[in-house]
């Protein structure tokens, strides 16, 4: 690990973490900053300013813009933490701090120095960054190269930084590195490449707590087997390696490239973690456990709570990494404390997040034909064969999947109001072909082991819908389609209003309680990122990364992939996204 100077005046005082436990949760109750990547602990992304509202939206104007220079897509958002603006870019990562009191002037900028030719080749779905995070007067940026650094908010000058692992073997990062307490967060990508998925958390001064792995033995998944519960019951001993075939857990994937939540009451993190390596189910049989499973682990050392296995043994690329976002609701009548996770198979699962007690799922898109439910004793899906990639074997083309490789859901997070109760979720309404073929594990080399072609759900030729979902039933409330996947975060306010982007570069307000569209703005590209608000000298803002690309803008990230298939099955879907947009990173800043 290579440690910069460190200054004094980032030193704490007193016992270490305390004061900074207290500074984020302080920080964070206050609407007009926006300070960790989805606004509190809780993964909510909601705001409680109302100067915007239902009546004055139909007034927003863009206020000012900023380019980033960079052309790839634009995942996540900005920070703005009192009069400072942190924007993050795609690689080559630079971080811009602008100054909100000076007009936005850069303040600092940082370019990391990465290799370009071992990093980019190896990034899944095109070069996405999905934000940064704060703590302890550091800005702290996740590298595509798997470098966690830590930047002075102030000047921008390299505290410190560490480089966890090596794109030589496919690993990268594209997720933000999460702050919570006294710990920095990081999770890895490469799933594609035979990765096997881990959480590393780190002290705020630098040093290595703890490795938890995916899969593997018990201790190095940081699994107790009498103490560690799934569905109520203990795991057991060997959990995961009974599951899976010889040493196939060392390559087996589950990496952890989502989005992470903090409870500090029960001290307790959550995440979701991805699929297993190869794609080719019929070369890994067993249930592959822990892959495409969600984890309650205790901050401080680690160690799993519960765990939840939403797709045993996938045969889909259904990743769980999505966000699981923390509220208060009664389910059946009960009060629980709730983890609510829209997962790529497009089922919604609500789960209590004490427990892990499985308390609703239920399909958030209708289209979604590869199970027919879920049975809440077991946790099991009732699997329809006739979409069963393993049953129908290798080299046989299965057909009319729903939902498509990319899920009902990726990445793309939802938000929560706790004013109405319910989650605003930009999904896609996407189907597939699967034709699994034998794939070598080669170190470096691509180990998916599948053909995907994708296309509307049938019915229409819409490729997305942005809903409103009552997680305590498992309800859709109201759902508005769109013409191509929402692949933007979303934003819920105290009026009631909610902002989404879509990938034509719309950003839309619409009202929470009915969904009709109370005003939209076409942004200089498609918006692929995170919609957030802030209040700055009495004025109210809202603000988004536009720059598509990602994995349904592939095509566009990299004109060379020409193929139908090629993107992993994205580019025939969205092949007539260049005719609604085009590529470039711009900030677009809105306000009355």
């Amino acid at each position: 690990m290579k440690l910069k100077t460190l200054s004094i005046a980032m030193m704490s005082l007193t016992a270490p973490g305390l004061v900074v436990a207290d500074e984020l949760l302080e920080m964070q109750k206050d609407p007009n900053n926006w300070v960790m990547p989805a606004g509190n602990y809780a993964n909510q992304r909601y705001s409680q300013l109302t100067q915007i509202n239902k009546d004055n939206v139909k007034d927003l104007n863009m206020a000012w813009s900023f380019s980033t220079g960079v052309l790839r897509g634009h995942e996540g958002n900005a920070l703005v933490i009192d009069g400072t603006m942190y924007v993050h870019t795609p690689f080559p990562n630079i971080v811009f701090a602008l100054d909100l009191n000076n007009d936005g002037a850069i303040k600092w900028k940082y370019e990391p120095k990465q290799n370009y030719d071992e990093t980019v080749p190896v990034m899944c779905c095109d070069t996405v960054n999905r934000g940064l995070s704060y703590g302890d007067g550091k800005i702290f940026l996740n590298q595509a190269d798997t470098t966690l650094v830590a930047l002075n908010a102030a000047d921008g000058s390299v505290v410190w930084s560490d480089k966890r692992d090596d794109a030589k073997r496919g690993a990268t990062s594209t997720a933000a590195a999460h702050v919570f307490k006294d710990k920095v967060l990081v999770g890895i990508s490469g799933g594609e490449f035979g990765v096997r998925g881990y959480i590393k958390a780190y002290s705020l001064d630098g040093k290595e707590q703890y490795t938890a792995y995916s899969t593997g033995p018990d201790e190095e998944m940081l699994v107790d087997p009498e103490k560690t519960m799934s569905m109520l019951k203990p795991v057991g001993k060997d959990s995961s390696l009974k599951s899976w075939q010889g040493d196939q857990w060392k390559i087996g994937g589950g990496t952890t490239w989502g989005w992470y939540s903090y409870d500090p009451d029960l001290n307790m993190f959550y995440y979701g973690n991805g699929n297993p390596s190869t794609w080719n189910p019929v070369q890994r049989p067993g249930d592959n456990k822990w892959t495409m499973s969600m984890w309650g682990r205790d901050l401080d050392t680690g160690m799993a709570k519960w765990v939840y296995q939403m797709t045993p043994h996938d045969e889909w690329d259904y990743d769980g990494v999505n966000e699981m976002v923390l509220a208060e609701q009664k389910v059946n009548g009960k009060m629980h404390k709730t983890a609510v996770h829209f997962d790529r198979n497009g089922f919604g699962y609500t789960m209590d997040r004490v427990t892990g007690e499985l308390l609703v799922a239920e399909k958030f898109d209708p289209a979604v034909n590869w199970s027919n439910g879920v049975n809440l004793k077991t946790g099991l899906h009732d699997r329809v064969a006739k979409y069963s990639t393993a049953r129908n074997g290798e080299d046989v083309n299965t057909t009319g999947i729903c939902p498509a490789a990319l899920g009902s859901k990726d990445q793309q997070p939802s938000a929560f109001s706790p004013r109405t109760g319910l989650y605003y979720v930009p999904t896609n309404h996407v189907c597939m072909d699967y034709e699994p073929f034998e794939v070598e594990y080669v170190a470096g080399q691509p180990y998916v082991g599948a053909t995907l072609s994708m296309y509307p759900a049938p019915g229409g030729t819409h490729l997305g819908n942005f809903i409103a979902w009552d997680a305590r039933e498992g309800k859709i409330v109201w759902s508005n389609p769109e013409r191509f996947s929402v692949w933007s975060g979303a934003l819920a306010t105290a009026t009631d209003v909610v902002f989404y982007g879509t990938l034509e570069g719309y950003l839309k307000a619409v009202d929470a309680q009915t969904g009709r569209e109370l005003w939209r703005f076409k942004t200089a590209s498609g918006v692929i990122g995170n919609v957030n608000t802030y209040k700055h000298d009495g004025k109210q803002y809202v603000s988004v990364l536009s720059g598509v690309g990602g994995w349904a803008g592939i095509g566009m990230a990299i004109p060379s992939l020409e193929n139908e298939t090629d993107g992993l099955g994205a580019v025939g879907a969205y092949k007539s996204l260049s005719s609604w947009t085009n590529l470039g990173g711009v900030l677009s800043v809105f306000s009355l």
